[in-house]
């Protein structure tokens, strides 16, 4: 199992009370059985810390980010970061990478702006298990 703790550990960021992004967690978790991925809330100080050291200190994005391998990713690259690095068969979702930003991201955003009618929102963030706690970049907020 990777070390969640490590600098370079990709890390995913997530809307904590959207029910959705709480869903796609706990499926990146399921298929992550090396622990590579960790995690914050958007709405944690670890998330706006770690946007910051990237140079995205201003408009926090409300979608799911990916920061991997000294880049920040959103929406659609983000999502299709993810998959690759979980492997086979996810990472064949990479096909959509020929899809041009645009197009790709107009799809993201339509799920977005749908995301708490669709698939409702929590009043407060995922509490992670014991067990998946040294994932979490933001436990110690909680």
């Amino acid at each position: 199992m990777a070390d969640p703790t490590r600098d370079d550990a990709p890390v995913i960021l997530f809307d904590g009370v959207c029910n959705l992004c709480n869903g796609a967690v706990q499926f990146v978790i399921r298929r992550d059985p090396r622990a590579r991925f960790r995690f914050a809330s958007l709405q944690s100080a670890a998330a706006r810390d770690l946007l910051t050291r990237h140079g995205v200190a201003d408009d926090l994005p409300d979608s799911v980010v990916l920061v991997a391998n000294g880049r920040v990713r959103t929406k659609s690259a983000a999502a299709l970061g993810v998959a690759g690095g979980l492997g086979l068969p996810w990472s064949l979702l990479g096909v959509f990478w020929l899809v041009p930003a645009f197009l790709r991201d107009a799809v993201y955003d339509w799920i977005a702006r749908n995301r708490y009618r669709w698939f409702g929102r929590r009043e407060e963030c995922m509490v992670p298990t014991p067990a998946l706690r040294e994932r979490f970049l933001d436990t110690h907020e909680r």
